[in-house]
């Protein structure tokens, strides 16, 4: 990546373009050349309705202007106005506001491009009529390259600044056709003719106006990047960055500026030291964590995802108070600061019961927006689903809501259903104390698990006890080591190694039987033998959960943490070609071994065992409390007639 030094696009010499950009939203006459008029569908409304809210200001010389109607006609401002019902919405106001302070900053921004490029001086040479003769061809491409850093600067802004308005809703906008390269302010004119033609089509509300703004500045930087790349004036603006410090917005050439789309995250952050045990949870949290940053924003892909080792969804399961919620804070506090170095959007979301609703419908809606929100291609997400347990029913289950019901059905969908996309831009956590009253299907559609179990030995609750009690105390340590038995790579491969044996006793009893029949599992065939052992033992064990358990082996043959220097110097790794990135993942991935394969069925197989029991356990125990109260009433009834 090119070192750029970035300097500042002066806030004065925006504002003194804010009148001008005023008078584009306001209106002008465009004779459209490369488009075409869309024609838009009107509503039929009942006899003597109008077309739109008629409303008159009371206010002294705010006057309703009527939107124009007249061919080639751009009246953005009466555009957008004439969404509401009289009144302009905050969302309305905020989309006028994002399109004056965008085109302000494109205004600026071609100024600064002609002062820098020489294109300046020849403008004033052309007004005075003295531009010589061997000049006039450089005057016309410094013209063009003018209209492409502008029109690539406003549509940069506004995507930016519009970013954190927009919600789930999504529109198809195509490709921008009104893309004119003659002067900046005809370039400007026909943009804002198009997104005007795309306002009037699309946008039937003001979501689906918000989206369509994204939607077109997007669709318009792609188009425009392609139009720069063999345009050489414009090397100026691609090699050069300038900051917008009022809106924290770069513009780095034509390379598109990221804004977190739906504002910013209220949580408080955890350090992996402050996550006590759990380490193969923390460890694979922590890899996850740099997976998803190696996602490429160009390509839409991860190369992870690509080579098979990416973790699209995840089952966290623990008692009660060990430790769920931290790793999520820590999740979540490592991707926000890998996103704030390398200049990605972050969005966490987080779904929970309070997003259950009694009307029909609503509950399904409110899950599919959630979704939408977290696999959005623009930003890096994280979703987490707390007490899963609650949140989704399980089929067949008369206790569980309509409403639970639809939220089941549309994560089974999205997890693993026919039109799922695993991008690797994105990872979800379910996260449950009690995982087998989960839906079997929904609990399968997990492709890892991370068994939250929480401090486990002396060394750990020495380790918590020194960092729940802060530092105001003066009681001293003693004989110990503090944090020593959190450091990652051992502790993971002790725990690793502890699975080359099964823990649950339904499973270590099949082992048993297939090891003392079959030796060692050395083989594809020994090991298949034991995979259809298990599912004699444990019907539910299904081929799903053999494509859980290679993937695991594939994310096992990545057992390498990215460098804490790629992340921290973006240019190293995340900025690379996608094909490098590929490249340099691949170098560093290694052979999958018998051993990790063993481990990783016993791994699987344990947390479905122990999920079987808890559930067989727990409707033994509701039984046996049923039938002792039935016992009980029926003394008591005894006991009443005698």
């Amino acid at each position: 990546m090119v070192a750029r030094d970035t300097m500042e696009l002066k806030e004065e010499a925006i504002r003194a373009q804010y009148e001008a950009a005023l008078g584009l939203i306001t209106g002008f006459d465009h004779a459209p050349r490369l488009g075409k008029p869309l024609e838009v569908a009107v509503a039929e409304r009942s006899p003597g309705l109008g077309t739109r809210p008629r409303f008159r200001s009371t206010v002294v010389g705010m006057a309703a202007r009527p939107v124009s109607t007249r061919p080639g006609g751009v009246r953005l401002l009466d555009r957008i106005e004439g969404l509401s019902d009289g009144l302009v919405s905050p969302e309305q106001a905020a989309a006028l506001n994002v399109l004056r302070r965008a085109l302000a900053i494109a205004l600026a921004m071609g100024d600064t491009f002609a002062a820098q490029s020489g294109l300046a001086e020849l403008k004033r040479a052309n007004l005075e009529g003295r531009v010589p003769e061997p000049k006039r061809a450089e005057f016309t491409e410094l013209l063009q390259a003018e209209a492409l850093v502008v029109l690539f600067s406003f549509a940069n802004a506004a995507a930016f600044l519009i970013a954190p308005h927009l919600g789930s809703q999504t529109v198809e906008i195509g490709e921008v056709q009104e893309v004119l390269t003659d002067n900046a302010p005809l370039a400007l004119q026909g943009a804002l003719w198009e997104l005007d033609q795309d306002i009037a089509a699309l946008a039937s509300d003001d979501a689906r106006l918000v989206a369509v703004i994204s939607a077109f500045t997007e669709a318009l930087m792609a188009k425009v990047a392609l139009r720069a790349e063999g345009v050489a004036r414009a090397g100026i603006f691609a090699a050069g960055s300038w900051k917008v410090e009022a809106d924290g917005l770069v513009l780095a050439g034509f390379k598109p500026a990221r804004a977190a789309k739906g504002g910013q995250i209220a949580m408080a952050f955890k350090k992996p030291h402050e996550v006590v045990g759990n380490h193969i949870a923390k460890y694979q949290a922590l890899k996850l964590s740099k997976m998803l940053m190696a996602y490429d924003f160009d390509r839409k892909l991860n190369p992870f995802a690509e080579l098979g080792g990416f973790i699209f969804t995840f089952m966290g399961d623990g008692k009660p108070g060990t430790g769920k919620t931290t790793l999520i804070q820590m999740m979540a506090g490592l991707l926000n600061d890998y996103c704030k170095v390398a200049g990605y959007p972050f969005r966490y979301q987080n779904f929970s019961i309070d997003q259950i609703d009694s009307y029909q419908g609503k509950s399904g809606q409110n899950a599919k927006a959630f979704i939408d929100a977290v696999v959005d291609p623009g930003v890096i997400g994280f979703g987490t689903i707390d007490d899963i347990d609650q949140v989704a029913g399980k089929r067949g289950d008369r206790q569980s809501s309509a409403g639970q019901q639809e939220v089941t059905a549309v994560f089974m969908g999205a997890f693993a259903g026919a039109g799922t996309v695993v991008r690797g831009n994105c990872t979800f956590g379910m996260f449950s104390n009690y995982p087998e009253q989960v839906d079997d299907a929904l609990r399968q559609r997990a492709g890892a698990r991370f068994l939250v179990d929480g401090p486990q030995t002396r060394e750990d609750y020495i380790d918590i006890l020194s960092l729940l009690l802060g530092k105001n105390h003066g009681i001293p340590l003693g004989q110990h080591d503090l944090f020593a038995a959190q450091e990652i790579k051992k502790a993971v491969a002790a725990s690793f190694e502890g699975h080359a044996r099964p823990h649950e006793a339904g499973l270590v009893k099949v082992w048993e039987e297939v090891a003392g029949r079959l030796g060692p599992l050395d083989t594809l065939a020994k090991l298949g033998s034991y995979l259809k052992a298990i599912q004699q033992a444990d019907e539910r064990f299904t081929g799903r959960a053999i494509k859980n358990i290679t993937d695991a082996v594939k994310v096992r043959a990545m057992d390498f943490e990215l460098p804490d220097d790629w992340m921290e110097n973006p240019d190293l790794f995340l900025f690379k070609p996608y094909d490098e990135k590929l490249s340099m993942i691949r170098s560093l991935m290694t052979p999958i071994t018998v051993d990790m394969v063993v481990q990783e069925i016993n791994r699987y197989a344990d947390s479905e065992f122990r999920y079987a029991d808890n559930s067989d356990e727990a409707a033994v125990s509701a039984m046996v409390r049923d039938m002792r109260r039935t016992e009980e009433a029926k003394r008591r009834y005894l006991e009443g007639r005698s």
